[in-house]
């Protein structure tokens, strides 16, 4: 059984923007005319410099979270028999995941949203 493109963008997308609220939620701040620009830098100072590790936990927990889910329901394995016998499928499905939600995070927070924050003028 092969795992689709769509399948992987759909179990590591929502874990990605958890994982990267810590720079976003300045950037979406701003956007939406909720606060002043120095606002933003000074949230995203604090969200960054002291809570980004708590971010990228939640985030590498919901991918976890996501992917049982991925597994009973998309792919029907329920019980500990099922996956032992498709343990090699479960591995590969994991490991990708995982190397997609890493490569995600690194390319949604330091391209889109760090570019986003400089065109905004948060961070210089």
């Amino acid at each position: 059984m092969k795992t689709s493109i769509n399948s992987v963008l759909k179990v590591t997308g929502i874990p990605v923007i958890v994982a990267s609220l810590c720079c976003l939620t300045p950037v979406i701040i701003v956007l939406f005319g909720l606060g002043s620009v120095s606002l933003a830098a000074s949230l995203a100072d604090t969200l960054y410099g002291t809570y980004k590790w708590v971010f990228r936990i939640a985030g590498l927990a919901l991918l976890g979270l996501s992917l049982v889910w991925y597994l009973r329901r998309e792919k029907k394995i329920c019980t500990l028999d099922e996956a032992q016998k498709r343990r090699n499928e479960i591995l590969n499905i994991v490991a990708i995941s995982l190397t997609v939600g890493v490569v995600g995070y690194f390319l949604w927070l330091y391209v889109v949203v760090e570019y986003a924050g400089k065109w905004l003028g948060i961070w210089n």
